[in-house]
């Protein structure tokens, strides 16, 4: 349950009030690489976070929220999921990943580079806006292309098969993309107003992100995780390959 809920946390950013439109005014090309050249700018990025899973097996949904750092490294990206609701700690400092359950008094540990292969990879990339849409991705405009805001609705299906997902909807910055098609350049390093992510199961988790700051300067110290006293340390619970 831990990888689905880090994978589809993918995904995020500032919500646009603009005027409907009913016609695509860019190309799928424009917002593929407003989104490109955007992570390509992003150094790092803080965010406050709510989180909707709706499970198809029990036919219920689970809600969380938090708060999100991400910032790119040298050895790889580091990432620090603060959950408030339920309250857990996923943290990565690009060589291990920490999951901690304060509750349970157990953490669990793993090498990062697991969840950057198989199943969860390309979702993870995502998380740290190191990925590739047109390498990684077949990106179609979903409906119109557009919603009542006037941010464009892009679907993206993974091109490698045995994903962790099927999809992955974004809803990306018309505001962003906008700019991009004037001026020829992206200017907002991360422009994704939220994303839906649908599993090989039928669930779907649905992401929106509020509080955004890009760039600022967050400290690689957030990203180590001391294990608490008294807490069960498990390593590697998926097994070793």
């Amino acid at each position: 349950m831990m990888f689905r809920m880090i994978a589809p946390c993918l995904v995020a950013l500032i919500v646009m009030a603009s005027s409907p439109a009913a016609v695509v005014a860019a190309s799928l090309g424009d917002v593929v690489t407003t989104l490109e050249q955007g992570y390509a700018s992003l150094r790092d990025l803080q965010a406050a976070f709510s989180q909707r899973t709706e499970l198809a097996s029990v036919k219920r949904a689970q809600s969380g929220s938090g708060e999100l750092f991400i910032r790119k490294g040298s050895g790889g990206a580091m990432f620090r999921f603060n959950y408030v609701k339920p309250p857990q700690q996923i943290v990565s400092n690009g060589k291990t990943v920490w999951y901690y359950l304060p509750e349970n008094r157990q953490v669990m540990t793993m090498d990062a580079s697991a969840l950057f292969t198989g199943g969860g990879g390309v979702a993870l990339s995502y998380l740290t806006g190191m990925g590739e849409v047109s390498k990684d991705f077949t990106a179609r405009l979903v409906g119109e292309g557009r919603d009542a805001k006037g941010n464009y609705l892009l679907e993206l299906v993974p091109k490698k098969p045995g994903q962790a997902f099927t999809k992955l909807h974004l809803t990306v910055s018309g505001r962003a993309v906008d700019e991009f098609v004037k001026s020829g350049k992206a200017s907002v390093p991360f422009p994704i107003v939220s994303s839906v992510v649908f599993d090989q199961l039928g669930n779907r988790t649905a992401i929106e992100f509020s509080k955004v700051r890009v760039n600022r300067g967050v400290s690689a110290a957030l990203f180590t995780f001391k294990v608490p006293a008294g807490v069960e340390v498990i390593a590697n619970p998926l097994g070793k390959k």
